[in-house]
């Protein structure tokens, strides 16, 4: 079984998109709502962790070499400016997008074994990455003309 393979890499990828939050959040503290909203997702992220725990407790969390490929890395630094504000933010999105896949996943494994535990736990959690995703898409389409076509001006 290589449920414990997804759980490891959503137990990873969650703490990774949660270190992510805050480090944009810090790095753009001028942007008020980004430096607020950045670490509000994070503690989500956070939540997130704690939620799984038990179920890795369950299942394992296996570093396994076939899907090595599939990881989530995490912001080192953030960029500077507009653009760098729209970098940033659409790693993020890019993050947050394959957190929520692995939800996915995870959830097709707890339909399949009738884990209903798993399932809560998904279900809430794909909900809240949803949440993340909306507001991310929604702050790049507001950074996105500033960035790109006022400050060329």
């Amino acid at each position: 079984m290589h449920l414990s393979t997804y759980v490891g890499l959503q137990h990873t990828a969650s703490r990774t998109l949660a270190d992510s939050f805050r480090q944009v959040a810090d790095g753009h503290a001028d942007e008020p709502d980004v430096h607020s909203l950045c670490h509000t997702l994070a503690r989500m992220c956070d939540a997130h962790v704690e939620r799984l725990a038990p179920v890795a407790e369950r299942y394992g969390e296996q570093d396994e070499e076939e899907p090595e490929r599939l990881h989530a890395d995490g912001l080192s630094d953030t960029r500077s400016g507009g653009v760098g504000l729209l970098r940033d933010l659409q790693d993020l999105y890019t993050l947050a997008s394959f957190v929520d896949i692995t939800w996915t996943v995870l959830g097709q494994a707890a339909q399949g074994t009738r884990d209903h535990e798993l399932l809560d736990v998904v279900e809430s959690c794909k909900t809240d990455t949803q949440r993340q995703l909306k507001w991310l898409n929604t702050r790049i389409k507001q950074a996105a003309p500033q960035a790109l076509i006022a400050a060329a001006r």
